[in-house]
């Protein structure tokens, strides 16, 4: 001891001193630290977190953080008290860098466990970033909860609710609800706030629990106190998002809010709540969210927040950030709701205004958000389109694509050829993937609202020569179909493509394989007067033979081209009998060729010419029409369901591959597991309300022949209704012969089958889906979907609904056609999917015992 003393008044007098062991300068109290068989005392995080700027490389950085985790570690074993809190900080800036931290999770739980406030701070926000669910060690921190929760310090039991919300886990949550709840009603202002977010993320968590904290919720909305009504209107909003039949609770208050609202817009300046210039505004754009869920489909809750939504509108300053915001979630309220039609053309101008703003941002805001309200007031919009058609300018690449988007649904019969030439321009300047798309929507648009046949071809050749390679290759295929089915526009089409081929062939291949095609068809048309607004062109022989000389031995050109060009060649040998010769040489030239598909048809071609001569003439003849069907027909078929259609939901949803593969292996032998499908449009459109398809397989591509089974045959709206209904008393003859079929009963949902089979198709069988619901609460966003073997074809009309309401106070009815020619026993595999208390549930059932009087 008597060393160790006078080492220690030798360090009172020097603070640096060399260390020859390691070369490092220690201070005075790590030496006295050594001497006297302890740790070194701990740096501050400030020098920890300059030690870390101070590193010139990763491997320095690296090198201190190890360092200070040693030392941390062996502090931790030690039960150093002393600094632990200050370890814990270090600790976690070390793992907001990315080092591995996780040893420090139960010292955060001793922290939490103190009785001082900066140690449990440190603690709970040590635990918000170290803890999730998945650990063991989560669990340990439930008791400390409880009894910060129920601490007489608001700051301690304020902590516990924002670590509560930041980790709490269902288990969590299940045992801490209470305190939550018994806190929102407590005096105390700043625990009021906290507890309310607090029960918000609680029951995202545990949606069953919601309940209890309905009657808190609302005596929150009567508060005076911002801060806490903001939480209030927050957990609000959420408890009328979860549970349906709170909506019936809360639209009792929609006075209330809007009287608050009112407050807030005509009120003056308020030092304590303006943000630039305005009172407010999250508070505000809270309440129009609330209000925007209380008043959908509700026209009486709708007409007392009309002249709110009004003045909020029109009372807002739009020079700042701050006045768009309120006004953005002003528009979705109005159009979210009920809304007159006044407020909505003035909801329309106010995103039209946005789109003149110069901040990208905005603008990009506002062509969302007119692309799901161009559904529901296509009028308004419309006025807006030339400010959309200048927003195809932007350089920036989002916004262009929005503005293409919304300037297709803005395409109808009477501005065709103007938005139309507008996209031609666009077109050109586009780049590669916005060429392709904006392609092949401009031939789906064109296809519905082109004014004449003359004009939609030769607005398709416009596009192919324009857009080049980026064409897809559907487009091709579809544009044959057109070209086709237009007997009196075949010599103009080919007399204009012909035209349309310049020297740069390689760069717009789609355009050379319609034009081969249409000259192999039609080449001897070229030089001829007849037919619509046609002009001889007095093209020569040689010069087509040229030009596929060019195409054929080209490096540039795609296989698929070349394909193109050689069939066409062959039937040239007819329309130009003079040329046989030519046609044989350059078609023989291919026997030899790398690709194996080129060499195929060229000794195929070749042994036409050799031993089948007389055949060629018969074989290569004009082909018929290509019949197709338009876009806008209703072909539901095997495997095909719709889907009802909301406010901004503009797109076609599918369900993803692998649910699809699913249900393939469930029906049987393989031969059987073959499904009868045809191919998928994502253009398809059904007629009545214009509801989305719903692939139930996932677009599989399985071969089908359309010959080998004829198509249903699709019955008007009003039979529909006839058979969904099931009132006249023919229609319940018909059904009372087979019995009905309990095809499926599980946690209170029941799907009943009723079968009926009409005299003027014995062949189909027409069976009516019933869905009852026994449970307390209603089953949302209700999806059907069915598959059968090849041998069937089936049909899914839509269904009467997507809620099945609760304690079988109604149902949903779905009318399923199934034609079977071969009479083969009935066998099929069902999906189906609802939503309930927030949860989506889904199940699979397949069905086998169908009555034999349904199907023989």
């Amino acid at each position: 001891m008597y060393f160790i003393k006078k080492k220690k008044k030798l360090l009172g007098m020097i603070y640096l001193i060399y260390d020859s062991r390691d070369g490092r300068m220690e201070t005075k109290n790590n030496l006295l630290s050594k001497l006297t068989g302890g740790l070194p005392s701990s740096i501050r995080l400030r020098d920890l977190i300059r030690q870390i700027r101070a590193c010139k490389t990763a491997a320095d950085e690296r090198a201190v953080v190890q360092k200070e985790c040693a030392y941390i570690r062996s502090t931790f074993r030690e039960e150093d008290n002393t600094w632990r809190c200050r370890n814990v900080a270090k600790l976690l800036y070390i793992h907001m860098l990315g080092y591995p931290a996780h040893f420090g999770q139960l010292e955060c739980l001793k922290l939490i466990a103190s009785p001082r406030f900066i140690d449990k701070r440190v603690g709970y926000l040590g635990a918000t970033l170290l803890l999730d669910e998945r650990q063991d060690v989560h669990l340990l921190i439930t008791n400390s909860l409880k009894n910060d929760l129920t601490s007489q310090t608001q700051f301690v039991a304020g902590l516990a609710l924002s670590a509560l919300g930041s980790i709490c886990s269902p288990e969590m949550s299940r045992d801490l609800a209470g305190e939550v709840e018994k806190l929102i009603k407590s005096s105390n202002v700043y625990l009021k706030k906290k507890a309310a977010l607090c029960a918000f993320r609680i029951i995202k968590r545990v949606p069953e629990i919601l309940e209890m904290f309905i009657p808190a919720a609302r005596s929150l909305l009567t508060e005076k106190n911002h801060g806490v009504l903001i939480a209030g209107v927050i957990l609000v909003t959420e408890l009328c998002s979860l549970c349906p039949d709170t909506l019936l609770y809360f639209k009792k208050l929609v006075p209330n809010l809007v009287r608050i609202l009112k407050n807030l817009v005509m009120a003056g300046y308020s030092p304590d709540h303006d943000v630039n210039g305005i009172n407010d505004p999250f508070l505000q754009v809270k309440i129009l969210r609330l209000l925007r869920v209380l008043g959908k489909q509700d026209d009486e809750t709708s007409e007392i927040m009309n002249d709110i939504l009004a003045q909020v509108a029109t009372n807002t300053e739009t020079s700042k950030n701050v006045g768009n915001a309120i006004l953005y979630e002003t528009v979705l309220s109005i159009m979210g709701i009920k809304s007159e039609s006044g407020l909505r053309v003035l909801g329309v101008n106010i995103l039209g205004r946005f789109l003149l703003n110069i901040d990208k941002n905005i603008r990009y805001v506002a062509l969302n958000t007119l692309l799901q309200t161009v559904n529901v007031d296509n009028g308004a919009v419309q006025r807006h389109r030339n400010t959309v058609l200048d927003c195809l300018k932007d350089p920036d690449v989002s916004i262009q694509r929005r503005a293409l988007e919304l300037c297709f649904a803005l395409i109808n019969s009477n501005n065709i050829r103007t938005v139309t030439k507008d996209l031609l321009s666009f077109i050109e300047g586009a780049d590669p993937e916005s060429k392709a798309v904006c392609s092949s929507k401009l031939f789906i648009a064109t296809e519905v609202h082109a004014p004449t046949k003359r004009w939609h071809i030769d607005t398709m050749i416009k596009v192919l020569t324009l857009a080049g390679n980026y064409v897809p290759d559907d487009l091709v295929g579809n544009l044959i179909q057109l070209i086709s089915e237009s007997s009196q526009l075949h010599v103009y089409t080919t007399q204009q493509l012909w035209k349309n081929l310049g020297n740069e062939l390689a760069s717009c291949q789609p355009l050379v394989q319609v034009a081969t095609w249409c000259i192999g068809e039609f080449g001897d048309l070229l030089n001829s007067s007849e037919g619509v607004d046609a002009e001889p062109l007095n093209v020569a022989e040689e010069h087509i033979f040229g030009l596929y000389e060019k195409i054929l031995y080209s490096y540039h050109m795609t296989l698929l081209t070349k394909e193109y060009t050689i069939n066409s060649l062959m039937k040239l040998s007819v329309r130009f009998p003079k040329s046989i010769s030519k046609v044989k040489n350059m078609v023989d030239v291919f026997g030899s060729n790398m690709s194996t598909e080129l060499q195929q048809r060229s000794v195929e071609f070749s042994s036409v010419f050799s031993k089948h001569d007389y055949l060629r003439p018969s074989i290569f003849e004009r082909m018929p029409a290509i019949e197709r069907k338009t876009l806008n027909e209703v072909d539901v078929q095997n495997g095909l369901a719709t889907e009802e259609e909301d406010f901004g939901d503009t797109s076609i949803t599918k369900v993803p591959k692998d649910e699809g593969n699913a249900l393939l292996d469930l029906l049987g032998t393989p031969q059987e597991t073959q499904l009868n499908l045809l191919e998928y449009s994502q253009h398809a459109v059904v007629n009545s309300g214009g509801s989305n398809l719903l692939d139930l397989l996932g677009g599989l591509e399985l071969n089908h022949s359309p010959e080998a089974q004829p198509p249903l045959s699709f019955p008007t709206s009003e039979e529909s209704n006839i058979i969904m209904d099931g009132h006249l008393s023919n229609q319940q003859d018909k059904k009372a012969g087979i019995p009905p079929l309990r095809v499926f009963e599980k946690n209170g949902l029941k799907l009943d089958f009723t079968f009926e089979r009409p005299s003027d198709n014995l062949q189909m069988t027409v069976i009516t889906l019933l869905a009852k619901n026994e449970t307390s609460d209603p089953l949302c966003d209700f999806l059907f979907q069915a598959a059968v073997p090849k041998t069937l074809q089936l049909q899914l009309l839509p269904p009467s609904g997507n809620v099945i309401p609760a304690n079988n106070d109604g149902c949903v009815t779905q009318v399923i056609k199934v034609l079977n020619p071969s009479k083969t026993p009935l066998r099929m595999r069902i999906k189906l999917s609802y939503t309930t208390l927030g949860m989506t549930v889904e199940e699979q059932n397949e069905i086998k015992n169908f009555p034999s009087a349904a199907w023989q």
